[in-house]
């Protein structure tokens, strides 16, 4: 461990919290057949290692950006990937390095927000700035892993976010009818964002596909719509 790191790992107990301590694996589901079971919790808000990530990214090296993204405390993970997330945008670190970062330890991705908070702005924006194939989002979502099809799904929030749909639109087809509810939630959230911006693309979508999917994922893609439009939908009155 550098000094650099326990720098960071000091900064972070600083403002640890005892009630998030037991309230994080909860949340988190970090026990006993919960998504994220073992996974370990300092106890730290998320505006509070966003802090420590800003005052150390400067000074943190590939190598010690792979050490937190490998360590056991969730919250020193979340410190890597945002220490990530500023290299890329300022290039102290070249952004390939940073993307092949990322992707060899994507293993350590392991919960929603880990995903959430890094995937579309690394990978999802470096592919759509054609720095790299869309295709390694479709060999993350055929891998029939969690976390990794979740990147994929939500990596597609960049390219919404610039009006093309073409990426989410598909691979939000392809998890329909997946069995579990963060996919399904991940599902339905693009579809809600992409209707933010063009709804009538995304009840394209939905009047092909709505029978089709869990009502987790249709509650999300229509949560933002007037509700007469979401209690046709809900009915199944299209």
């Amino acid at each position: 461990m550098t000094e650099n790191i326990q720098d960071i790992q000091q900064a972070l107990e600083s403002f640890v919290e005892e009630k998030k301590v037991v309230q994080l694996p909860i949340f988190f589901k970090a026990f006993p057949g919960g998504y994220g079971e073992g996974d370990l919790f300092m106890g730290v808000s998320m505006p509070n290692i966003r802090i420590v990530a800003k005052e150390a990214y400067q000074e943190c090296s590939i190598e010690e950006i792979q050490y937190l993204l490998k360590h056991d405390y969730h919250e020193m993970r979340m410190c890597g990937l945002i220490i990530m997330l500023h290299h890329y945008t300022k290039k102290l670190i070249p952004q390939d390095v940073i993307i092949q970062c990322y992707l060899d330890h994507l293993d350590y991705v392991n919960n929603w927000d880990l995903v959430d908070t890094s995937c579309y702005k690394l990978l999802g924006r470096y592919i759509y700035e054609g720095k790299m194939s869309n295709k390694v989002l479709y060999e993350l979502s055929g891998s029939g892993h969690l976390w990794r099809i979740r990147v994929a799904i939500v990596a597609t929030m960049y390219m919404i976010k610039k009006d093309d749909y073409t990426d989410a639109f598909a691979l939000c087809e392809e998890h329909l009818s997946h069995d579990h509810d963060l996919i399904h939630k991940a599902v339905g959230w693009m579809l809600k964002e992409i209707g933010k911006r063009d709804e009538e693309a995304e009840r394209d979508f939905l009047d092909k596909h709505y029978k089709n999917m869990s009502r987790t994922t249709l509650r999300y893609a229509i949560e933002k719509m007037d509700e007469r439009v979401r209690q046709i939908y809900l009915k199944g009155d299209v």
